[in-house]
């Protein structure tokens, strides 16, 4: 496994990503919750894998508890993180559902706090004055963010006093908007990019295509416009590169696609997992280098993909369910 250091935190490159741990609207059902999901986070920590991505509003708590019972006894192997929803984020409610987060994992201090999305009424300030008395109790050690702007992020920073060591956004083959200034920033400033749906919800992982006989995306997946038909057209050249490459390393197309994102310095994915040979696969990824062409011919298809986005294709795909 290899790690990213940057502002006192170590963290692997391949995270796992525990939206789907509890969660109904993936459609795994309560066998998954209560057997796979446990077994899917200490295989991870057996792989090397330490960052652990889950959420308060994941499944209204229970991620963070199966996460918290799933690495009893291997604390010091993970790196925790896990994100307070920003409704109403005054600093009192902030600090109170820090501490629930807390208790819900079974741990004393929560590596990584990030606020999961800006909140355009609340003022900054006072998210970021409940972080810090967080971290000043010892319940949080590193302050993160997730979906800001650079600038938001840098307001983070002024705001709580001190960096705010990473951003969580959205970043894949088909979802590039972070390298427009996040990338770079982070790199140059000691900081972190974590990579939620690196695989687009699946999409790049090739499972998916318009060919008939293909699988059909449910659960999440019947609601993303991605996955409707005109765009998994639209999309084949950019899977058949995927394709490619893979069939040139022996990998799979989605280890491929992870590679591209953690290529990036200062970048780390957090893919989920619905099997324990997923999160094995996930892992083999850190060791998979791409030439400098591969990576330029991902770079192209990848700009060259335009897929239907908007209101109009989100109800495409809302009718499709």
């Amino acid at each position: 496994m290899r790690y990213v250091e940057a502002g006192g935190a170590r963290i692997s490159v391949i995270g796992l990503g525990t939206w789907q741990f509890g969660s109904r609207e993936w459609g795994y059902g309560a066998g998954y919750a209560e057997g796979e999901a446990g077994a899917i986070l200490r295989k991870a920590l057996d792989l090397g894998i330490n960052l652990i991505d889950t959420a308060e509003i994941y499944a209204f708590g229970q991620s963070e508890k199966i996460v918290g019972q799933a690495m009893a006894g291997r604390r010091r192997e993970a790196f925790v993180a896990s994100k307070v929803f920003p409704v109403m984020p005054l600093a009192p409610v902030v600090e109170q559902r820090g501490r629930a987060s807390a208790r819900r994992l079974g741990i004393e201090q929560i590596d990584l706090y990030q606020v999961h999305w800006p909140n355009p009424v609340v003022p900054l300030g006072t998210t970021m004055r409940g972080m810090r008395s967080l971290r000043d109790a010892g319940v949080v050690d590193h302050v993160g963010v997730s979906n800001f702007s650079l600038g938001r992020w840098q307001e983070a920073d002024v705001a709580l006093g001190s960096p705010v060591l990473s951003n969580q956004v959205q970043y894949s083959l088909v979802q590039r908007k972070p390298e427009k200034e996040l990338l770079d920033w982070a790199a140059a400033n000691d900081r972190i990019v974590i990579a939620y749906s690196p695989l687009a919800q699946g999409f790049l992982s090739g499972r998916y295509r318009a060919t008939p006989g293909s699988p059909r995306p449910g659960g999440m997946r019947a609601a993303n416009a991605l996955f409707q038909t005109e765009n998994l057209e639209k999309g084949e050249p950019l899977l058949s590169t995927l394709d490619r490459i893979a069939s040139a390393h022996q990998a799979k197309p989605a280890q491929v696609a992870l590679a591209w994102v953690v290529h990036h310095p200062n970048v780390v994915a957090i893919p989920g997992a619905s099997s324990v040979a997923q999160v094995v696969s996930n892992a083999e990824t850190a060791d998979l280098e791409l030439s400098r062409d591969e990576l330029d011919e991902l770079n192209a298809a990848s700009g060259a993909f335009n897929p239907e986005t908007g209101p109009a294709a989100m109800i495409k795909a809302r009718l499709r369910r």
